[in-house]
């Protein structure tokens, strides 16, 4: 049992939940499913929708849960993370299965308020998940923060493409059993694998290379999946065909597995070898071995002790700034300028992506796309959004490790990135759409890898789920403001005909174009947080990271 204990199977076991837990991005599959047989008309179904995003971005609840759990873990032996996996795994159950006995008839046509209700506690489960499985990460690699959680945030990311190869797979034509489906895969998966998700405060060699094992695998698998994806669209593929490209896809999703055991190969070789070579220290070596602990001490006084009196008081001060600035409880964070413009940043970053992956279809049906190429765009969202997710994190933590630079000036970089975005497709152009798409996809992922990272450097590990899941909620709100009282707005103002349908540039130019600027906003705050906190990161960030280095 003491081989599973360790943070690389506890990474393999949030990795495979990720895979499982992004059910919420499968809406589209059941959706008209869900319309027909509640009879909703379309506002109904975007209601119900709305409370889908609110309940997939909205995870206080869980983020309060997890550290109270893990505060108790010291306490009691029957606590931890898994307690937050097991709150997710309920969620899950009863608002899929709810809304699987609705549409089967198992049980009376619910009102519109239960189904949202349904809904809700359905997607509210992946804030749980999710929760648990990103901050016990960077908990356990706490020098490469930026790195697990752009893999656990990526992996999320994919899960929808996963989710939606399984019912090409098998369940094709049949919405509602993958309802059922969705009720019990990422239950059963929680709840066989939260044990193993554990903080473990062990330190390995060379944690970057293996992390980077894992970054290898989730690139493999996002690029296989674009390649299916664009296959599908293209060609109709067999029965045998989908079958064999799902059990590929199975096989890349256990090579973690092979990481892990690799790396507790290699520890216990090193740790052998090391026992080995202090035993024979002790047995041939006549002259007093120093401590570790003592040289370790010694380096953190040689470390911290500048020539003169002033240096000595500016590194006592920089001590007080890390613990001021570290661990900060939600009430806290929320009193401080810095946790404001992060969650202005996400407002315009989050806010104005998902506005456009939520009206992607109706911006190319507008602009004379055809329906395949639709389909493309959507399902080569969830790719795009993953390189984001995952780059970001990567990138940012090379440039912090060599450049010292700090991590908000990313989210500045991807925010006027996205700004350009937005610009391309209110352009027009022919194409504009597809090279549109990946900038605002990628653009958008990005905020979702590094707000969590920011989260933990700037405010503490100790309450990083409430703070960052409360950062979250910007996402919905911007989505909101941004898909109903601009885009849809406007778009209603410029539509003719019976339909109130609009075709041609001019239906969202404007709508972009406002997006674009308040992208362009979000990186102007983005850079305000990040000249308010580059003292910060050289001060405390950067330090903690060269003193671990050492030790």
């Amino acid at each position: 049992m003491e081989r599973l204990n360790t943070k690389w199977i506890a990474t393999v076991a949030s990795i495979w939940i990720q895979c499982t837990s992004g059910s919420s991005y499968t809406f589209g599959i059941y959706s008209s499913t869900l319309k027909s047989t509640q009879g909703y008309d379309q506002s109904t179904l975007d209601t119900v929708s709305v409370f889908k995003d609110i309940g997939a971005n909205a995870g206080i609840l869980s983020g309060l849960l997890y550290s109270s759990s893990v505060t108790l873990r010291h306490r009691l032996r029957l606590s931890g993370p898994w307690v937050v996996h097991l709150a997710g795994a309920v969620l899950c159950f009863l608002g899929y299965f709810l809304m699987w006995a609705s549409v089967v008839g198992l049980i009376d046509r619910p009102p519109v308020a239960l189904m949202c209700l349904f809904m809700f506690m359905a997607a509210h489960a992946q804030t749980f998940f999710n929760t648990a499985n990103v901050v016990t990460g960077v908990r356990n690699f706490g020098d490469y923060g930026g790195t697990i959680v752009g893999i656990l945030k990526g992996y999320l990311g994919l899960s929808g493409a996963v989710l939606i190869q399984v019912y090409d797979t098998i369940f094709k034509g049949n919405p509602s059993t993958f309802l059922l489906f969705l009720a019990l895969l990422p239950t059963l998966v929680s709840l066989l694998l939260m044990f193993l998700v554990r903080i473990c405060e062990t330190n390995s060699v060379d944690e970057k290379k293996h992390l980077n094992a894992f970054s290898a695998v989730a690139l493999t698998m996002a690029a296989y999946l674009m390649i299916i994806i664009i296959l599908e669209n293209i060609f109709t593929l067999a029965s045998w065909e989908r079958i064999t490209s799902f059990v590929f896809l199975l096989l890349l999703l256990a090579s973690p597995l092979g990481i892990a055991f690799k790396v507790q190969r290699e520890d216990a070789e090193r740790l052998s070898q090391t026992f080995s070579a202090e035993r024979s220290s002790l047995v041939y070596n006549s002259e007093p071995i120093t401590s570790p602990k003592f040289s370790t001490a010694q380096d953190s006084i040689a470390y911290q002790e500048l020539p003169g009196d002033s240096s000595q008081v500016k590194a006592t001060s920089d001590d007080s700034m890390a613990q001021n600035e570290e661990d900060m409880n939600l009430r806290q964070a929320m009193c401080s300028a810095n946790f404001w413009l992060l969650f202005i940043a996400m407002l315009c970053g989050m806010g104005t992506g998902l506005a456009t992956i939520n009206n992607i279809s109706q911006v190319g049906e507008s602009l004379g796309y055809t329906t395949s190429e639709k389909n493309s765009l959507v399902s080569l969202w969830s790719i795009w959004n993953f390189l984001g997710r995952f780059g970001a994190g990567y990138v940012s933590d090379i440039f912090l490790h060599k450049r010292g630079w700090a991590r908000p000036l990313f989210i500045a970089i991807t925010q006027a990135t996205l700004a350009v975005g937005h610009l391309i497709v209110a352009s027009g152009f022919p194409g504009n759409l597809y090279v549109g798409s990946i900038l605002v996809g990628v653009c958008y992922g990005s905020q979702w890898s590094l707000m969590p990272t920011i989260s933990s450097e700037i405010f503490g590990v100790g309450h990083m789920g409430t703070i960052f899941n409360t950062i979250a909620i910007a996402s919905p709100v911007g989505s909101y403001i941004f898909s109903v009282r601009v885009m849809g707005y406007i778009y209603d103002k410029v539509a003719k005909g019976q339909d109130n349908s609009c075709y041609g540039t001019h239906c969202f130019m404007l709508s972009f174009l406002i997006m674009a600027s308040v992208a362009l906003f979000g990186c102007l705050v983005a850079l305000l947080l990040f000249f308010r906190t580059k003292r910060f990161y050289n001060q405390v960030v950067l330090r903690r990271l060269r003193h671990s280095s050492r030790t």
